[in-house]
């Protein structure tokens, strides 16, 4: 049985939010329970559930190995706590939304730039209203490898600024530095003080560009919890604990409809990216919500008074037809104890699950790693060797050499399919990376400084291995051909920043050039 993956007791330490018994904000515990069977039905893969009704959380869950108190990689949700980084800086006075970002910015102003990029505001990057015909990230960056604000305003535009909504994740990334041009401070320094600590927020995690500044278009690491707060405050009008974090009228402002817009997927007929954007939030058919690439979510229903807060590795949409098919019917329609028993009971044992087969004791693999398959997560060659475990409950993992790996050691604890029996460690060095593997349990390691979660085991001559990188939404299934002496290392879904998996070891994950 797994171990458990739910906070109850709502003066457990850290928590950010008080916990009720569905019944007693007017939910029904089968409603919830039928967005699980939907959700599972559909096959969508769910790192974490957060229901918050009425400013209390009413069911929430992780599917080991993801537990409550590891931040998760957010991807472009984090884009709505760039928007709120703005929102401060207006009410500072120090920025406006019709402010410009030629005069903001001057100094990465393309020489002789004229017309349309002299013209784009603060507004136009909120909106993804700079008119651009297509996300300009990619291309600005081969445009300007060292400078991305030059690279953007040098990009042609074939939209009247203001005029179509096209998702443009650059966008982020200048208000992200126009915020710190005014402020004087880092994005991640100037939310820590201004956002996170006033909400008890402990952590904020940042992935980075290479001089060291944060994306601001993706790379937050945060708990559910922290998101489902994140979600209240604005529910709140940007109020907490009778503390007015986020003045009333940016919230207002960030999270109604500006334009109208075209699901950001090409060719997606997905209904809840079809209902307008505001300033880095979408609209839903029920309220709004911020929202990440492969399914993380804040949905905020003012309407209901409901928050809920997603992590997961899949398609959004599946979730909100869940949600708005399953949940919202049964809000104000409570069930009883014995069925808010039964869900919590059901919520503390998610699982995924674990991969089938053998122990097989002492025995071992030695094997070259094929990356002519697709969505492979290491080079051609890579060398792959698996050892039993002394206590014959697991193997080492050894993956190298690789170039340019570094060093660290982590241990995990735990038992049945929750993470880890006994303790385990991991090491990365020039020679290679070092895993810890479980079998019918899972094991920790932190070989580059971010955490692997791994589980294995033997079916015939194939040793099996799924790799959860449990800060992310992604995992690697590793596969050894012991009698052919060959190895396949495949993402379930490619990080969108690349699919070299020594780079997602690292913390902070340090990708792209960018402005010195």
């Amino acid at each position: 049985m797994a171990a458990p993956h739910v906070l109850s007791d709502p003066s457990v330490r850290g928590a950010l939010l008080p916990r009720s018994a569905p019944a007693e904000v007017g939910v029904s515990s089968r409603a919830v329970a039928a967005v699980l069977d939907r959700l599972e039905a559909r096959g969508v893969e769910c790192h974490s559930l957060m229901v918050v009704r009425r400013g209390r959380v009413v069911a929430e869950g992780w599917w080991a190995p993801y537990t409550a108190e590891r931040p998760h990689l957010l991807y472009s949700l984090t884009k709505s706590f760039t928007a709120v980084a703005v929102g401060l800086a207006v009410a500072d006075g120090l920025l406006d939304p019709a402010d410009r970002v030629v005069d903001v910015l001057p100094e990465h102003v393309p020489a002789g730039l004229v017309g349309q990029g002299r013209r784009i505001t603060v507004h136009h990057l909120l909106t993804m209203t700079a008119g651009h015909p297509v996300d300009s990230l990619a291309a600005a960056w081969e445009r300007e490898p060292t400078d991305l604000v030059k690279g953007f305003l040098g990009l042609p535009f074939t939209a009247p600024e203001g005029t179509r909504h096209v998702y443009d994740n650059a966008a982020a990334f200048l208000l992200a530095r126009m915020v710190e041009r005014v402020t004087g401070r880092s994005l991640p320094e100037f939310l820590d003080e201004r956002l996170f600590r006033p909400m008890g927020v402990e952590h904020a995690e940042w992935d980075r560009v290479a001089s060291g500044a944060a994306f601001g278009f993706h790379g937050l690491h945060l708990t559910t919890e922290a998101v489902a707060a994140f979600g209240e405050l604005l529910l709140r009008g940007g109020s907490r604990a009778g503390r007015q974090l986020v003045p009333r009228e940016w919230v207002e402002r960030a999270t109604r409809r500006h334009v109208d817009c075209a699901p950001f997927i090409e060719g997606a007929t997905d209904a809840d990216f079809s209902c307008g954007y505001g300033y880095q939030f979408w609209m839903s058919r029920h309220g709004y919500h911020g929202h990440g690439a492969f399914g993380q979510q804040c949905v905020v229903v003012p309407g209901h008074d409901l928050v809920v807060a997603v992590t997961a590795q899949g398609e959004s949409q599946e979730v909100f037809d869940a949600l708005w098919e399953c949940l919202l019917p049964g809000l104000d329609h409570p069930d009883g104890p014995r069925e808010d028993r039964e869900l919590a009971d059901r919520l503390r044992t998610l699982s995924l699950p674990l991969p089938p087969g053998t122990a097989d004791p002492g025995r071992t693999a030695r094997a070259l790693l094929d990356a002519s398959v697709p969505d492979s997560a290491l080079p051609d060659g890579t060398a792959v060797r698996v050892d039993p475990a002394a206590d014959g409950t697991g193997w080492h993992l050894h993956l190298g050499p690789l170039p340019g790996t570094g060093s660290g050691t982590s241990t995990g604890t735990g038992t049945g399919s929750g993470t880890s029996t006994g303790t385990s460690s991991g090491t990365g060095t020039g020679t290679g990376i070092s895993l810890a593997v479980g079998h019918r349990d899972r094991r920790e390691s932190a070989p580059l400084g971010r955490p692997v979660v791994a589980s294995g085991a033997w079916q015939g001559d194939t040793f099996t291995a799924d790799l959860h990188l449990v800060t992310t939404p992604h995992r690697v299934r590793l596969s050894v051909d012991a009698a052919a002496g060959t190895a396949t290392a495949v993402w379930s879904t490619v990080p969108l920043t690349g699919p070299r998996l020594e780079l997602h070891l690292r913390a902070p994950l340090m990708t792209r050039p960018d402005v010195s």
